[in-house]
C-alpha cells in the first residue's frame, strides 16, 4: 500500500484539533463569527480533512479488494501473473442521513448545529450529504451557506418525487428537463409559418417561394415555497428527528402544489394544461352521461390530435371519480365495460390494470389512463365538473430546479425558534404545440352518481 491510513488518520485529528482551536477562540472572545481571516483558515483546514477522508476511504476500499482477492486466490488456486485489481471510482457507503434512522444523525439538528454553533462535526455532515445528493441527482447544485441553505438529504428529494399527498402524476408524466441557472424566463424559438412546395408549372419556370415566419414561446420561471416554525427545543431535545417529518410534509405539498401549478395555473408564461390558448377542445353536453356516450368524444379528442400535431397521443389524464364511473358502468346485460385485461370480452371500452387511487389504472382506445386527484372538479355552469386531457406528453416541458431546504434562527431568534424553509422553482412549457392537447369537458363530466 502506498497510502499508510494510521498516517493518514493522525493527520486528520491533527488537524480537526485545529478547526476546534479557531472556534474555541471566538467562543473565548464572545464573538459571533469568525473573522475573514479565521475564515479562510478554517476553510483551508476543512478541505484538507476532506480530502484525507477520501483517500481514506479509497485506501481501505482497496485494502478490502486485495484481502477479497487473496480470499480468492486460495479458494482456486489462482496462480500465474499477479494482475491489478481494478480501481473503482464509486464507493459504495452508508448515505449520512437514513430515512427511517430516528436516533441516527439529523439533519436539520445539524443545520441548527451549524447556524446556532458553528458546530464543525455537524458542518462536515451537511457537506458530505451535499456531495451525496448532487452525485446522485447529477443536475443539483449543492451550495454551502452561513444560515443553512443545504440540500435536503437525497431520500427526502426521492419523496418529492414519488411520495404525495396526494401526488403530482400529470407532472411526473411531462418531459422533465432541469431548469437552467441565473434566468427568470425561457423563451423557445418556433416556425409560426412554414415554407412551401409546389409543383413546378413548366420547366424553367419560377418554382414556389414562401418565406417561413418565425416567432418564441416563453415560459416564466415561478417559485413554489413554504415555511414552517419550530422550537430549538423540539429540534435538540425531541427523541426522534423530527426534521423526517417535517420536511416530508413540506416537501410532500411542494410536489401537490407543482402538479397543481403544471394542471391549473392561468397566468401569462405559466399556462397550465387546462389553460394552454389554442388546445382542442372537445364538448360533451348530456344531463343524463353514459360511458357508452363518452367513449366517441375520447376517441374525438384522439382523431383530433393526429391530425391536426401530425403526432399521436401517448395518455389520457382524469379525475379519480371519473375512471371510477367508467369502471361502474354496464351493457344491456349488465355486464362490465371495463374489465381486466386478462378477462376482457370482446364488448369492453377500457381495460382495468391494478388498482390505485393515483398513478397508472388501465388503458382506453390504446393510451394508458393515468388518474391525479389534483384534476379540479368544481369547474362549468355547475361548478361540478371534471376534464378529461388527452394529451402528446413530451410536448409539454416542465422545467425544474431541484428542490431546496434552510434552516433561519436569526428571524425568531429572540423567541428561540426556528424557521424551515421548502421551495424550488419551475417553469412550464405548455403552449409549443396547442394541438397536442385536447380536453374533454362539459355537463356530461358532471359529479357521476353510482
Amino acid at each position: 500500500m502506498n497510502i499508510h491510513i494510521p498516517t493518514l488518520e493522525a493527520e486528520r485529528r491533527r488537524l480537526k484539533t485545529q478547526m476546534g482551536a479557531l472556534l474555541e477562540t471566538v467562543k473565548r472572545d464572545q464573538r459571533e463569527a469568525l473573522s475573514d481571516a479565521e475564515t479562510a483558515r478554517f476553510e483551508e483546514i476543512r478541505t484538507a480533512v476532506e480530502d484525507i477522508d477520501y483517500k481514506i476511504r479509497h485506501a481501505q476500499e482497496d485494502e478490502r479488494r486485495e484481502a477479497r482477492a487473496a480470499e480468492l486466490a486460495v479458494q482456486y488456486g489462482q496462480t500465474g501473473e499477479r494482475r491489478e485489481t481494478a480501481r473503482l471510482g464509486v464507493v459504495s457507503n452508508e448515505p449520512t442521513y437514513r430515512r427511517g434512522d430516528h436516533q441516527g444523525a439529523s439533519w436539520v439538528r445539524d443545520m441548527v448545529a451549524v447556524s446556532l454553533r458553528a458546530d464543525p462535526d455537524a458542518a462536515e455532515r451537511l457537506r458530505r450529504n451535499s456531495r451525496e445528493v448532487a452525485t446522485e441527482t447529477r443536475a443539483l447544485s449543492a451550495t454551502d451557506g452561513a444560515g443553512g441553505d443545504f440540500v435536503p438529504p437525497a431520500w427526502m428529494i426521492s419523496d418529492y418525487v414519488r411520495l404525495a399527498r396526494p401526488g403530482r402524476v400529470i407532472a411526473n408524466r411531462l418531459r422533465q428537463v432541469a431548469l437552467p441557472p441565473g434566468t427568470d424566463t425561457i423563451s423557445l424559438p418556433r416556425l409560426a409559418t412554414g415554407t412551401a412546395v409546389a409543383e413546378q408549372t413548366t420547366q424553367n419556370s419560377a418554382v414556389q417561394n414562401t418565406d417561413a415566419t418565425t416567432n418564441s414561446v416563453t415560459a416564466s420561471v415561478a417559485t413554489l415555497a413554504g415555511q414552517q416554525v419550530v422550537s430549538v427545543q423540539l429540534i435538540e431535545q425531541s427523541p426522534i428527528n423530527m426534521d423526517e417529518e417535517l420536511l416530508r410534509d413540506l416537501l410532500a405539498d411542494l410536489a401537490v402544489k407543482t402538479d397543481v401549478f403544471v394542471i391549473s395555473n392561468n397566468a401569462a408564461g405559466k399556462r397550465g394544461l387546462l389553460n394552454v390558448s389554442g388546445a382542442t377542445t372537445v364538448t360533451y353536453t348530456d344531463a343524463s352521461p353514459t360511458v357508452g356516450e363518452l367513449y366517441p368524444k375520447i376517441a374525438d379528442a384522439v382523431q383530433q390530435i393526429s391530425t391536426q400535431r401530425y403526432l399521436p397521443p401517448d395518455v389520457i389524464f382524469m379525475h379519480p371519480r371519473r375512471w371510477a364511473w367508467i369502471m361502474a358502468a354496464v351493457d344491456g346485460q349488465s355486464r362490465p365495460l371495463a374489465v381486466p385485461a386478462a378477462n376482457a370480452p370482446s364488448n369492453v371500452i377500457a381495460s382495468v390494470g391494478d388498482l390505485a387511487a393515483e398513478g397508472f389504472v388501465g388503458s382506453m382506445l390504446g393510451l394508458p389512463v393515468f388518474v391525479d386527484p389534483n384534476l379540479p372538479t368544481g369547474l362549468g355552469t355547475g361548478t361540478n365538473e371534471d376534464r378529461i386531457i388527452v394529451a402528446n406528453s413530451q410536448d409539454v416541458i416542465l422545467y425544474e430546479s431541484a428542490p431546496r431546504a434552510e434552516a433561519f434562527r436569526e428571524p425568531l431568534a429572540a423567541q428561540l425558534s426556528i424557521l424551515l424553509r421548502a421551495y424550488s422553482y419551475v417553469a412550464l412549457q405548455s403552449e409549443r404545440y396547442p394541438k397536442s392537447l385536447a380536453i374533454i369537458g362539459g355537463s356530461g363530466l358532471a359529479q357521476p352518481v353510482f
